[in-house]
């Protein structure tokens, strides 16, 4: 069930009536239901593998807490039954594929027979919100949730279970544990978030698809100025997608009375790569930080070292995005391109004082936000590629083959462009106000309900309503 299918947009009104109108005490049984119902309207069977990841690490917990026998043990069971489950389903066919294509390198005559598997949706979401739990209880950060009910629907809630945010115990347990009270302020903030999440999702990411699928997926047949267009629109296309998504999860669940992290903070207003990774997918960002990259070390090491560790810490989060190549060269580039910022932020004032323009700090920051905005375009690339070396072939179309540009429907590009400026406009005044939306939440309530009506007619009028799916949704 996708959040911009018409089934969904029935779906959540009578789960969100039917939550506040039932005794607090069948609330719980009942979101967990509505979760696990949400999760196998796309196929029934995978619902025993979350319940199984969720079985496992919850009775993994419990016993690490007992402290009756030894915890790390238990602990690398749940971490290899989990991330087992994840190998299976979403990495065990690119590793045969990759191994068979080194026995036909190098002329063995061997063929490893692949899986016939379909990939579970949010398989990788629910496996590290499940891992963070363990280890937190490991580390003794938290407590142990007695109730498997509970547990099940930290796992498996509904508005962030199949793309996020990857949510974390401390935070979203207590949440289930405590009775909500209806807050008219809540759900006004949930439903301004659901309102940006649909103009960011059908109004420009699914219109941008349109033209750099045609592009992408056709790209012999088109020339540098159309491929640097569609890599412009993918920009800006899996950023709506994403952040759409994330705030459309993070709506739904206010409006049931839920606090959720904030998963996008205007990426592409970062002054650095490293800023971009602080501002973008900021719950995975974080995960990575606190449980892959701090235990290998973090920056409390040799410099050397700490280079190693944030680079294998970006190349295993490029994995995580996708069983592909392609994502292990784009995880690798931003670890690569941090590690240059390390190298010469001392360099950057010499820069610039060089260019006689150290004196405009505005200036600078543009200058600033539009590099970095460049590096990250260019190394999105690789991420929408279906391979390699289709991202090099584009690059040189890019660079060196230039001609007219693929225009199969004029309007979408207009359009296009001129949402992607409306977006543009909206975070730099979110910037300036401390993240707060100029129009939709003004001081002035004419200002807030024009702007409510406008952007509805907008959805209405340009919105396209094929159902396309989240592209997070694939990992």
């Amino acid at each position: 069930m996708l959040f911009n299918s018409f089934t969904y947009l029935l779906f959540f009104p009578l789960v969100c009536v039917s939550y506040w109108i039932l005794p607090i005490k069948y609330r719980q049984l009942f979101l967990l239901a509505a979760s696990y119902y949400f999760y196998m309207n796309w196929e029934p069977v995978y619902g025993c593998l979350i319940l199984l990841t969720t079985f496992t690490t919850w009775i993994c917990a419990r016993y690490i807490q007992d402290g009756k026998g030894p915890a790390r043990p238990v602990l690398l069971s749940a971490l290899i039954i989990c991330f087992g489950i994840l190998f299976i389903f979403k990495y065990e066919n690119f590793v045969t594929s990759s191994i068979n294509n080194l026995f036909t390198a190098l002329h063995i005559k061997l063929q490893i027979p692949f899986l016939n598997v379909l990939l579970p949706v949010g398989i990788s979401f629910y496996t590290f919100q499940a891992v963070g739990y363990v280890v937190d209880v490991y580390k003794r950060n938290i407590e142990p949730e007695k109730n498997f009910f509970t547990y099940a629907l930290f796992i498996s809630f509904f508005p962030q279970l199949v793309a996020g945010p990857i949510e974390r115990a401390k935070n979203l347990l207590p949440q289930f544990r405590s009775p909500h009270t209806f807050s008219t302020d809540k759900v006004t903030q949930g439903l301004r978030l659901i309102l940006w999440g649909y103009f960011m999702k059908v109004v420009i990411a699914d219109r941008l698809s349109d033209y750099v699928d045609a592009a992408y997926n056709n790209f012999s047949y088109h020339n540098g100025g159309t491929m640097l267009l569609a890599t412009f629109f993918f920009t800006f296309q899996i950023y709506c997608d994403f952040g759409g998504y994330s705030n459309i999860a993070v709506g739904c669940a206010k409006i049931m009375g839920f606090d959720l992290m904030t998963n996008f903070k205007r990426p592409y207003l970062a002054v650095s790569v490293a800023d971009f990774w602080r501002r973008w997918h900021i719950s995975l960002s974080t995960w990575f930080k606190d449980y892959f990259y701090i235990p290998l070390g973090g920056n409390r090491c040799s410099k050397g070292r700490n280079y190693y560790n944030l680079l294998v810490t970006f190349v295993v989060s490029g994995i995580w995005h996708g069983a592909n190549w392609t994502f292990f060269v784009w995880g690798a580039l931003n670890g690569s391109l941090q590690i240059i910022e390390k190298t010469l932020s001392g360099f950057n004032g010499k820069a610039l004082s060089f260019l006689r323009i150290s004196n405009c700090p505005k200036l600078i920051h543009v200058i600033r936000v539009l590099i970095t905005f460049g590096l990250i375009s260019a190394m999105w690339v690789f991420f929408r590629a279906n391979s390699i070396s289709d991202a090099f072939l584009i690059f040189d179309k890019i660079l060196f083959r230039h001609g007219s540009l693929f225009t199969n429907n004029i309007d979408s590009i207009v359009y296009g462009l001129l949402f992607i400026l409306v977006l543009i406009t909206s975070d730099i005044f979110q910037e300036r106000n401390n993240g707060k939306h100029i129009l939709l939440e003004n001081s002035h309530a004419f200002v807030r309900y024009f702007s409510y009506m406008v952007i509805t007619l907008i959805i209405l009028a340009f919105g396209v309503f094929d159902s396309s799916q989240f592209i997070y949704f694939q990992f």
